[in-house]
């Protein structure tokens, strides 16, 4: 019975990824999703209060993903490319969701989601920047992983 327990497959937790430059970032991401999500609530915008928890749910689902190194025995995906385009069409969306927020105000709290949301896209941004970067289609997966750690 104890070679069973041995035989399992256990989920380690990357600890260091939340340490990491990806991993603080990944999780202001969600942390300024969640404020713009909230004051959108209090604002009472369907519209908004989706597209802000839906961005909220695929973040916290990356950062799950990587957070359990779960990207290394999905390998069927290439994650860093996933992630990319992930942030490029959150960016695009949550530039026009903003603007629109911001200039069509008539509460106070869409007008504080959207001035969080743009902060969103700042965020985004150098995500989009910091993936670009380590992504690199001449290299195996294994050295591009490994300078995910950076």
């Amino acid at each position: 019975m104890a070679e069973d327990q041995n035989n399992k497959p256990s989920l380690d937790v990357d600890t260091a990824f939340f340490k990491s430059k990806r991993g603080i970032l990944k999780v202001s991401e969600m942390v300024t999703l969640f404020v713009a999500f909230v004051c959108f609530s209090a604002a009472s915008r369907p519209k908004y209060i989706a597209a802000t928890a839906l961005e909220f749910l695929i973040t916290s689902l990356l950062v799950l993903l990587f957070m359990f190194k779960l990207n290394k025995r999905l390998t069927f995906f290439f994650w860093p490319l996933v992630d990319l385009f992930n942030s490029v069409f959150a960016a695009v969306y949550f530039i026009i969701l903003s603007l629109i927020a911001l200039t069509t105000y008539t509460v106070r709290g869409t007008l504080v989601g959207g001035a969080f949301g743009l902060v969103t896209v700042g965020l985004l941004c150098v995500d989009i920047y910091m993936l670009f970067r380590n992504i690199t289609f001449n290299k195996p997966r294994s050295e591009i992983q490994s300078s995910d750690k950076e």
